[in-house]
């Protein structure tokens, strides 16, 4: 940690919380601590894999704390100003000479470290944000070039061997409790490289199983020779548009993929790693809360020969591209160690223009400071002693146009392409507009394209929905679906999107929150050949589009069903788990008209309700700025409930047969079951978790004593409407207090949940399905 010139003005830390939350004031380093002020600061610790080494420094003679003795590889202060990350990297940069991209970095932890010493002149009440660098093999020591004002001497230990001293107290050692909070650092070493491989292959195994194999091989005699022509390139360009996708989960994702794919055929266990990320498309398993199922050891090497200063012999630093356990809530939108905090005070000296692209779906947010020292990595200038940011925010926004221009530059021309050749009119403008938007950033006109759109040949690509970004719900991640229009299928369905506002008019809302001009939803039925880019883990079965305010405002929504989407997953999925948990007097009404029916009507109230709102200060926002991040919680809590409340107003109003009436319930109450298993991580999971629960207390749903359970229709349809007014008026107020407060009430894994998803996995009932897509892998193997 640097010392202080006293030519050069103090360096000055934000002053945290407690909790390690910002006050907003900063103080001198000697002032800090000298009055034990809470601060923050950065461990680096650099770990050799092929000899299970850590390396430590040792502290020059004349340092103000633990001088002379043996510490962590690198570490620093967070100077006022400064992000995390960044510090880690200057670090290390300045203390060892070591220059490292951000991918090498791997957050592992936060340790609070509180301690007086030098009879009590010195008060370190610090919070650590622990980094972890994984190379191959140790760095050659000459390759290292110290500050001599902080480092002395650098050498290589053996991790255990560390560990050891550290437990003993050895008094040539900064002391560290290796029983407390810093043991973890040992502990996920330990952990990676001492594996059960035998008991790993087997949770690998067991987590594929959850996934059911299933072949969607839809007919193409309804499409012209034209459009036949036109999908062989939008598959291609669809590809591209996953590239992109596996970037805006993680930035060292790609690598890790690629990593996978190539050494997929070295073992039974790298097979299983391959087929399980293939399925998540990322190290998270989607449903298991986002837990990890590989780590930084099992990821890709890159070779960085510019790191250190040469040496003779030695190739170069060779890295593992770091990933975090915990999934990032931000993704790859914004800088890894930016906090909400941060942002908010960052978007409040925007203008209202700035605002709007700050919180928009189509810019992702970056650091000058990291440009910076990417820069420096590159060669193109010297690294700064200064950490200073000054008057200048850190933050500021990049399109997708410009952030993935490569990328869009080639979808852009294969669209164009294949609009020249489509023979639709409707598909031509959508694919050239959609073209268009790709270079622009607009995407309104595609998006009206994309709602207009009438051909057999149904295509929806682009970049729309929000799930991946947890921290603040704003960033839109890219997808495609391409699918043959079901024409019989969708011509039935008309009166869904025809009955919107009636249905609006009639919500369990009060008439103040109710718009009063709901333009119909078109509906499309499409049998899908093929998905990309945002279609990790559990697969839908329909989707309502577009997300932007502006068009769901002047415009309303579309909507495409995915028929035999949700036909696999009836059958697969749906009549299983009411064989199992739905007692035998109710099982015969689980059919797949309900099934499919609820889900068109849980599409169709994405249209309905509240979006663009008033707030009790009488300016406008949306829903989903208020609610940020419970945003997509709520939003399909909303669409499922009010789309039961519909069923049940429209079956009543005699424009659905009543025949319906029961068996919806009870395909709900199994269904409920279904996306639960999905976990409580994500959006449609929660949002589930939330209406059972519910439902349960009301007394609607029974667990009876065989462990099966039930529908009181006497109850449900009570329960049903108490929850859609609950949820419509929170969103209607732009309400985030209440929205919190409803999810972590229900939205919890109750004890009869558990009842039901510990039966189900005795019997192994299939989470999910993983779809195979025969057409568009022929066109993939011919083209490449």
């Amino acid at each position: 940690m640097a010392e202080v010139d006293p030519h050069i003005q103090e360096e000055h830390f934000d002053v945290l919380t407690r909790t390690g939350q910002k006050t907003g004031t900063s103080k001198p380093r000697g002032d800090v601590h000298r009055d034990g002020d809470y601060h923050r600061a950065v461990h680096v610790w650099i770990f050799a894999e092929s000899t299970q080494e850590l390396l430590i420094q040792k502290r020059a003679d004349f340092k103000d704390s633990f001088a002379g003795l043996w510490d962590i590889s690198s570490a620093g202060h967070i100077s006022a100003g400064d992000s995390s990350l960044i510090s880690a990297r200057r670090e290390l940069e300045e203390e060892l000479g070591i220059i490292l991209p951000k991918d090498a970095f791997e957050m592992i932890f936060v340790f609070l470290q509180e301690c007086v010493i030098n009879d009590g002149k010195f008060i370190n009440n610090e919070f650590n944000d622990v980094y972890l660098v994984t190379t191959l093999d140790p760095i050659p020591l000459e390759a290292f070039t110290l500050q001599e004002t902080e480092v002395s001497a650098v050498k290589y230990i053996f991790y255990e061997e560390y560990k050891s001293l550290l437990a003993k107290e050895d008094p040539e050692y900064v002391p560290y409790d290796v029983n407390g909070q810093y043991g973890q650092l040992f502990d996920i070493i330990a952990r990676r490289y001492k594996e059960n491989t035998t008991a790993r292959s087997l949770s690998l195994q067991k987590q594929l199983q959850h996934y059911a194999p299933v072949t969607l091989n839809p007919e193409l005699t309804g499409l012209t020779d034209a459009d036949k022509e036109a999908l062989v390139i939008l598959v291609k360009a669809a590809t591209i548009l996953d590239e992109i996708f596996h970037l805006q989960v993680w930035y060292s994702n790609p690598a890790l993929r690629d990593w996978l794919k190539e050494h997929a055929g070295a073992s039974q266990m790298d097979k299983l790693k391959w087929m399980y990320y293939l399925i998540n498309k990322s190290p998270w398993s989607c449903l298991d809360e986002n837990e990890a199922f590989l780590t930084t050891a099992d990821s890709a090497v890159k070779l960085l020969p510019e790191a250190t200063k040469p040496v003779t012999g030695w190739k170069g630093l060779e890295y593992r591209a770091a990933f975090p356990m915990l999934k990032p809530p931000g993704a790859n939108f914004y800088p890894p160690d930016m906090d909400k905090t941060e942002f908010e005070f960052w978007k409040s000296s925007l203008t209202v223009d700035q605002q709007e692209d700050a919180t928009g779906f189509f810019n992702v947010i970056k650091r000058h400071s990291e440009s910076s020292l990417d820069s420096t990595l590159n060669g193109n200038t010297v690294g700064s002693k200064n950490h200073s940011v000054g008057s200048t925010p850190d933050l500021y926004t990049v399109p997708f146009s410009q952030e993935y221009n490569t990328f869009l530059t080639k979808a852009a021309e294969l669209l164009h392409k294949a609009g020249d050749l489509t023979s639709s009119p409707s598909l031509k403008r959508l694919l050239h507009s959609k073209g268009d938007a790709f270079l622009s950033n607009d995407y309104y006109d595609s998006d009206i394209a994309w709602m207009e759109l009438d051909s057999k040949l149904d295509v929806t690509i682009g970049p729309y929905e929000t799930y991946e970004d947890a921290l603040f719900g704003y960033k839109a991640t890219f997808e495609a679906f391409i699918g043959v229009r079901d024409d019989k299928a969708t011509a039935q369905l008309k009166l869904f999107g025809d009955n919107l506002q009636f249905l609006e008019q009639n919500l369990p809302l009060d008439d103040v929150y109710k718009s009063k001009e709901v333009i119909s939803a078109p509906i499309r039925v499409i049998e899908l050949l093929y998905n990309a880019g945002d279609v990790k883990g559990p697969q839908t079965v329909a989707f309502n589009l577009p997300n932007d305010e502006r068009i769901v405002k002047d415009r309303g929504t579309s909507m495409v069903m995915l028929k035999n989407i949700s036909e696999a997953k009836f059958k697969h999925i749906l009549l299983p788990i009411a064989d199992v948990c739905i007692t035998k007097e109710q099982q015969e009404l689980v059919d797949f008209e309900s099934f499919f029916t609820h889900t068109i009507c849980h599409e169709c109230c994405h249209g309905i309700g509240p979006h663009t709102i008033t707030l009790p200060n009488g300016s406008k926002s949306t829903v989903r700025l208020e609610l940020q991040e419970l945003h997509s919680a709520l939003e399909e809590a909303k669409a499922d409930i009010v789309g039961l409340w519909a069923l049940k107003f429209l079956i009543h109003k005699e424009l659905l047969p009543k025949s319906l009436l029961k068996s919806m319930y009870v395909s709900f109450l199994a269904g409920c079951f279904r996306s639960v298993r999905f976990g409580l991580e994500e959006a449609h999971g929660k949002g589930q978790a939330l209406q059972f629960n519910w439902l349960f207390k009301q007394g609607a749903f029974i667990l009876n004593p065989d462990e099966t359970f039930s529908v009181d229709f006497d109850k449900v349809e009570g329960a049903v409407e108490s929850l859609s007014r609950e949820i419509l008026t929170i969103q209607a107020k732009g309400d985030k207090e209440a929205a919190k407060l409803l999810l972590q009430k229900h939205c919890t894994m109750t004890d009869p949940l558990k009842v039901a998803l510990q039966r189900l996995e005795k019997v192994q009932v299939p989470v999910d399905i993983v779809p195979r897509f025969p057409v568009a892998e022929n066109i993939l193997i011919q083209n490449n």
